[in-house]
């Protein structure tokens, strides 16, 4: 059985979380810390894509890291903003509403990023323990097999296990949500992964 929250909170203020978060997650950290860190046009770079993987084939890891804390950030900041003034069928709302500004934001046309930093920032905001576990499984994939959507695809397709293991079944839902988002957001990724073509991490 999936689990979900209990629903307390009316249907027009989740439509405001849900509209605040996606707001939230549309904020291109990407692009910003390109432009920033003066190394061009981010989506004419490598994959072309606006995430922090995409940040660090420029070769620069501060801008790299300061866009994986501002997308995975502005995912937290939705959830935990939404919990105190709603509660935390609002909080899962908007954390999910952020993770779809991330992938479809409206100010870039609906291309947006893969949604892995938001995605553990999500759910380091809902459940730290839970996020914690998402992130030592995203980094022990990585130091394995090095390629960073492989490691993606693996955290994300655990999550709903991690949260049932963890005593979090109003949290399964929403992972397996995410989850599928996850995989389909890597699609391409997913056929180059196949055909041995997916680049290392901290390649250019």
């Amino acid at each position: 059985m999936i689990g979900l929250p209990e629903i307390t909170t009316t249907p027009a203020l989740l439509a405001l979380w849900a509209g605040l978060g996606y707001a939230l997650g549309s904020v291109p950290f990407g692009l910003v810390m390109a432009r920033l860190f003066g190394l061009g046009d981010l989506r004419k770079i490598g994959s072309g894509n606006i995430g922090a993987t995409n940040v660090l084939r420029t070769g620069n890891k501060l801008a790299a890291a300061l866009t994986l804390l501002g997308d995975a950030g502005k995912a937290g900041l939705a959830v935990l903003l939404a919990r105190v003034f709603a509660g935390e069928d609002a909080a899962q709302l908007a954390g999910l509403m952020a993770f779809a500004g991330h992938c479809y934001p409206v100010w870039l046309g609906f291309r947006g990023g893969k949604g892995v930093a938001t995605f553990l920032g999500m759910m380091l905001a809902l459940n730290p323990v839970l996020g914690a576990a998402l992130c030592a499984t995203w980094l022990a994939i990585a130091g394995v097999v090095r390629i960073s959507s492989a490691s993606a695809l693996g955290a994300a397709a655990l999550s709903p296990l991690w949260a049932w293991g963890l005593g979090q079944p109003q949290l399964a839902g929403l992972a397996l949500a995410l989850a599928a988002l996850v995989f389909w957001t890597h699609r391409a990724n997913i056929a180059r992964i196949w055909a041995g073509t997916e680049p290392k991490i901290g390649r250019k």
